[in-house]
């Protein structure tokens, strides 16, 4: 009995023994192995020492990598026979890349130490057919494989569902913009600083700051003892006008008809003259106040009313009820908000390119506000503290969105040119930290590095990446970015 339950035990551990070893046996595949499966999503494939793709045939076999640590990718192909390495000189390599969308590409090797290298660099993406052919002694080998990144499978009513539009590369007027931050001010020439141009108390108050206000609204009461001394001054100049036209009529009259002497009738226009000089001092400093009906009976000699001088917002109010005023006191400030200006900073390096005259956008920084204008004005003086001018842009605010304070972005365009090929700019996406577009090829999109160069508002110029004529994602393409997130996007080498 002991005998078989040492023998049932044996079987146990030499089964597990053998289990063991094959679950480790085949998470490495064989050097020389060709097959594959699916390992997350990823097909494998043999591996060779370097990791690279291995291939083999009768005893004879190369190994294909791609290697990038600090040079452009290129590739590296390792040669064996019977799985020892073999001097890379005695071997003939050709390998020809097939990319979605152009003509294919013929890379040629020559040795070099113990590796062949390729006589072009491999650009990004890394996705591609590859069909590799060998000569080595008198023998040809050839082999084919696929490696895809980058790429994103959507028809034409999936892309339509998900919002991707899709255009065509091509040439573009590109109008050179230059972009620098601005503020929005009031309209200096449309703000009016109201004060009461007479002393006195306020009595009553109509309007709070934010409050709009139309041309001639009373804003404010005073009253006024200065008021009523000019009133008083002014019925006293008038009586006494009166009296003086009066007795210049009569010594006239008297003059005329040889009654009285000539000294009394020049003596009597004297006094009128000198009284019309009073009246009228008093009555224009009425008037300068605004008040034109004077020889009303139920005048309150003591209230003044001070009226808005434009259609506008209040903006300031210093003062409340009860509190003394005189003259030049700044009881308020109204701002005709219906036009603003939006300064920009000028720097010494710009004062060559920004003009009076030349269009610009104005872009609110906070939501989507955007306005077109002119240069009205470029400040002739530099700021000590900011060694900066400033030039101002006047826009029209119909609807009072543009609110002094706010931050904008100015662009100045100063130069257009026409390019080759240009993309919209909501079509540039990051891929591996560079910027790329997706390109369309049939029912497929697929990455496309680019290189940048000029651009304004709406496009970019593509001076390498794209050819003219390409089709690609214009809009929503962070779309297609997220799905080749979600493949992963690590190189497959």
């Amino acid at each position: 009995m002991k005998k078989r339950n040492s023998l049932i035990i044996a079987l146990i551990l030499i089964g597990g023994l053998l289990l063991a070893w094959w679950v480790l046996s085949s998470d490495k595949p064989a050097l020389g192995g060709d097959e594959h499966g699916e390992v997350d999503g990823q097909a494998s494939y043999a591996r060779g020492p370097h990791g690279g793709r291995w291939f083999e045939e009768g005893g004879f076999a190369v190994e294909v990598t791609i290697y990038e640590e600090g040079v452009p990718p290129e590739f590296r192909v390792y040669t064996y026979l019977n799985k020892k390495p073999l001097n890379p000189a005695q071997v003939q390599l050709q390998v020809t890349v097939h990319r979605l969308g152009v003509e294919a590409e013929q890379v040629n090797f020559k040795a070099q130490g113990d590796y062949l290298l390729g006589d072009r660099e491999l650009v990004e993406p890394h996705s591609f057919s590859i069909d590799a052919k060998a000569e080595y002694q008198g023998r040809s080998y050839q082999w084919h494989y696929d490696q895809v990144e980058g790429r994103v499978y959507m028809d034409d009513a999936a892309a339509s569902k998900a919002g991707v539009t899709i255009e065509t590369a091509g040439p573009v007027r590109i109008h050179s913009v230059l972009q620098r931050p601005g503020e929005i001010q009031f309209n200096q020439s449309r703000v009016a600083h109201v004060v009461p141009r007479i002393s006195g108390v306020i009595r009553k108050t109509f309007h709070n700051v934010g409050d709009t206000v139309r041309k001639g609204d009373v804003l404010v009461v005073l009253e006024s003892h200065e008021l009523a001394d000019l009133y008083k001054d002014h019925e006293s100049a008038t009586k006494r006008l009166e009296l003086a036209r009066q007795t210049f009529n009569r010594e006239k009259q008297l003059w005329e008809e040889k009654i009285s002497a000539e000294q009394d009738y020049l003596a009597s226009r004297l006094v009128l003259a000198e009284a019309e000089i009073v009246h009228h001092g008093i009555e224009h400093k009425l008037r300068l106040l605004g008040l034109t009906k004077l020889h009303r009976p139920d005048i309150d000699v003591v209230r003044y009313e001070i009226r808005s001088p434009i259609d506008g917002v209040i903006t300031e109010s210093h003062l409340g009820m009860g509190e003394a005023v005189t003259e030049d006191t700044q009881i308020c400030t109204v701002a005709d908000l219906s036009t603003v200006w939006a300064e920009m900073t000028v720097y010494p390096k710009d004062l060559e390119i920004i003009r009076v005259g030349q269009p610009v956008t104005v872009r609110a920084t906070a939501f989507g506000e955007v306005a077109e204008g002119v240069i009205a004005s470029v400040g002739s003086l530099m700021g000590e503290q900011t060694r900066s001018a400033k030039a101002r842009i006047l826009l029209k605010n119909p609807e009072g969105r543009w609110r002094p304070g706010l931050f904008v972005s100015v662009d100045v365009l100063h130069e257009a040119a026409e390019v080759p090929v240009a993309v919209r700019i909501d079509a540039i996406q990051s891929f591996r930290d560079e910027p790329a577009v997706f390109g369309r090829f049939g029912n497929e999109f697929e990455v496309r590095p680019v290189q940048l160069g000029r651009k304004d508002g709406q496009w970019v110029e593509v001076v390498s990446g794209l050819p003219a004529g390409a089709r690609y994602a214009s809009t929503n393409s962070f779309v297609l970015k997220a799905d080749v997130g979600k493949a992963g996007a690590s190189h497959d080498h």
